[in-house]
């Protein structure tokens, strides 16, 4: 296969560049990302459609990566709960090499065909879990060795890949191969291959909670309140709602722990 995320990349002498020509370079590349999402919304929209079902018959979806791949899909599984109120083992993160790999490479980890679905049985994954990989190559062993162990146990899979007709895709289900072209620096895919897999994640992980009722109007109702900022913003969104005072608000929120309930149970 060939794979443009390896292609030499469309400028040269870097080094010889001034900062702001640097910096205008850049931007100029990731403004080029969206338009690589954009059209890949269909099969997003596929997997998000595939991915509310299984949850809603107790089903769970993991992330598997490595390297900033691994890392997004981490990020993105310890959002959802502060972010949507769920339970932290709704979305899980998993990654070549462990929580520790997080900060610092595990030499060789994403080598390995087994470890993969070794992680995933850790959690004791079933046939309502989806499982998404996350590779830019699209050909990282730790992926494909889970995803098609995921396929033969008749578990839903899922890839962000950025590139096309990888061995990753021909293991997926529902394959989204968002292919934004040569990176600024060659072969760097946190770059423009991370944004892209962001920006993925960020659309599932969010359309995946409002359709499973876990944002009202725009709002999120069931934000855990985990530091003073979202209480304020929590009490702002119940003043809004039902129309009180802030510090009747306040007290509410404080009262019954989430947005969601406090407007449930207000008799004013």
């Amino acid at each position: 296969m060939k794979k443009t995320t390896e292609s030499d990349s469309n400028y040269d002498g870097l080094d010889k560049m001034s900062t702001a020509d640097l910096l205008t370079n850049i931007n100029r590349e990731d403004k080029t990302v969206a338009f690589s999402v954009e059209k890949q919304l269909s099969q997003i929209e596929n997997l998000i459609n595939a991915i509310v079902p299984k949850m809603k018959k107790g089903g769970r979806l993991f992330y598997l990566g490595a390297g900033t791949s691994g890392r997004l899909g981490v990020v993105d599984a310890s959002e959802c709960p502060p972010t949507f109120g769920v339970d932290h083992g709704l979305v899980i993160g998993l990654m070549a090499g462990g929580d520790k790999a997080m900060r610092k490479a595990v030499e060789f980890a994403e080598d390995s065909t087994e470890l993969g679905w070794n992680d995933l049985s850790e959690h004791a994954i079933h046939a309502n879990d989806v499982v998404v990989g996350i590779a830019a190559s699209g050909t990282t062993p730790y992926v494909i060795g889970a995803l098609k162990k995921c396929q033969e146990e008749n578990i839903t899979t899922a890839c962000i890949v950025c590139n096309e007709s990888s061995p990753v895709s021909e293991v997926s289900d529902y394959p989204i191969e968002v292919v934004v072209g040569p990176e600024f620096v060659t072969g760097s895919t946190r770059m423009k291959s991370g944004t892209a897999q962001k920006i993925v994640l960020n659309m599932i992980s969010t359309a995946v909670m409002i359709k499973l009722g876990k944002v009202i109007g725009n709002k999120m109702v069931d934000m855990h309140l985990s530091n003073k900022k979202l209480v304020d913003r929590g009490t702002k969104m119940l003043m809004q709602e039902i129309g009180v005072e802030y510090e009747t608000a306040n007290a509410l929120l404080i009262q019954f722990g989430s947005v969601r309930n406090a407007v449930n149970n207000y008799n004013g």
